[in-house]
């Protein structure tokens, strides 16, 4: 059996908009997603997070659920909105004691609260005012930030500032599939930006509130060519520098990568604009942890005529794959892990795994069990994968399976399960997957001499 290092934390992870619902209740205000999912065709199904795991009601339940699994963590999201409704100005106090309440209930249960400021969902004023195509957005999140660290901070044991920047720039303000659905291609590169820089602002803010370790949670894919043209190569290298390491670069070398900014340039040379003086010191403000989001390789080859910067995403032979149609590669885990300590050597900070998890087409049978056999066999083997970039020398410290529950995921609504508990969404009951009992065990055995 794999032996993990001392301390080693293992949690589940969730996002607010996908759980909690009670999206009118406390004074919380509208968010980017709000609006979006009630946009007719922008979610499948039509549906919404009105409601979602109502979390907001239920989150004892759920804590008791986290408890009884043996997690020692529990990363979560704060939902902006229900902070400050408009995005600024002074603290929705009702929003903010629920945050009170969950993470003391998590301490009570001897769980960490690992805390992300930002997974999404965007107040919608803000929106309204440019979201983050403006410059002002990252200085809104500054001082949203020092409120939650201010109050929140001598308790929190992690805190994640923004959520998969890649990811909400490339589906969120380029290709328009996530909120706010902007189409802007290559011209979202501010909306980009201004997230490093929001990201660099929170950070100054969380340490003037106290705050003791300070992190983000990228979202990294090692690119593999689906072919051996030089064109193919040459695709694969503009893709590794627009998700990995655009977003990547800035925090731990203090700069942008050339290739990146040459693929914007040649765009646009007008985008580079956004870039001032001294924003890249403020980028670099020094991490405690780099959280790490993986799910997939990028296997892409040329193809000039696709909208998504010339290149063409394919599919992985040979393997397994998801409900979502991803392929199960977890030897691409320990590519990443290990592969992050290549590139920035000293200035890698300790890697935590923030997400890591599958979907499966699963329900409860007749006798009420959900039997997740494949979502069992996805864990251990990314779990294995974990450890063998441990013994490759990468300082892995943590795992946080996603997620804790089914939810909302986003423009697929409710077609996804992601979950280590079944949510039935009509009557909003828990019940565990046969993997919530494999890592229950799992658990047992890897924390009892920690």
């Amino acid at each position: 059996m794999a032996q993990f290092p001392s301390g080693f934390v293992w949690g589940a992870a969730t996002a607010s908009y996908q759980i909690e619902g009670a999206v009118q209740e406390g004074g919380r205000g509208a968010s980017i997603w709000d609006t979006f999912a009630h946009t007719p065709g922008r979610v499948k199904g039509g549906d919404t997070g009105d409601v979602a795991c109502d979390h907001y009601h239920r989150f004892r339940e759920d804590v008791a659920l986290m408890r009884d699994l043996g997690l020692n963590a529990y990363r979560f999201s704060i939902a902006w909105p229900r902070l400050q409704p408009d995005g600024r100005g002074r603290v929705n106090e009702p929003g903010l004691a629920f945050y009170d309440r969950l993470v003391d209930e998590l301490l009570a249960a001897d769980i960490q609260p690992w805390a992300t400021l930002f997974h999404w969902d965007l107040p919608q004023a803000l929106e309204d005012a440019g979201g983050w195509l403006s410059r002002d957005t990252a200085h809104r999140f500054e001082e949203y930030a020092f409120l939650v660290g201010e109050r929140l901070g001598d308790r929190v044991t992690g805190f994640m500032t923004l959520n998969e920047t890649y990811i909400h720039f490339l589906l969120g303000y380029a290709l328009g599939l996530h909120a706010p659905g902007r189409t802007l291609g290559l011209h979202a590169f501010p909306a980009a930006h201004h997230q490093l820089l929001g990201h660099g602002l929170a950070v100054r803010a969380l340490r003037e509130a106290g705050v003791r370790s300070v992190g983000i949670a990228n979202n990294f894919a090692p690119v593999w060519p689906a072919g051996e043209r030089d064109a193919d190569l040459d695709a694969a290298n503009r893709v590794d520098a627009l998700h990995n390491h655009l977003f990547t670069d800035p925090l731990l070398r203090g700069e942008y990568p050339a290739l990146a900014l040459d693929i914007i340039q040649s765009t646009d040379p007008a985008l580079l604009d956004v870039i001032l003086p001294g924003d890249l010191a403020v980028m670099a403000a020094p991490l405690d942890f780099l959280g790490v989001n993986y799910y997939q390789p990028d296997y892409v080859k040329d193809n000039p005529a696709s909208p998504t910067f010339g290149i063409e995403l394919g599919t992985i032979p040979d393997r397994e794959y998801t409900a979502f149609g991803w392929p199960v590669v977890p030897e691409g885990l320990t590519q990443t892990l290990t592969g992050l300590k290549a590139r920035y050597g000293e200035t890698c900070p300790p890697l935590y795994v923030t997400e890591s998890g599958c979907s499966v087409n699963d329900m409860p049978d007749r006798d009420g069990r959900v039997r997740d056999d494949f979502r069992i066999r996805y864990h251990e083997a990314y779990i294995d994968a974990v450890h063998s970039a441990i013994t490759q020398g990468a300082e892995v410290r943590g795992y946080f399976a996603w997620s804790l529950l089914d939810n909302f995921e986003w423009a697929e609504g409710y077609s996804q399960r992601f979950g280590l508990v079944h949510v039935d969404f009509e009557t909003q009951v828990r019940t565990p997957k046969d993997s919530y009992r494999w890592f229950q065990d799992f658990l047992r055995d890897h924390t009892d001499s920690d």
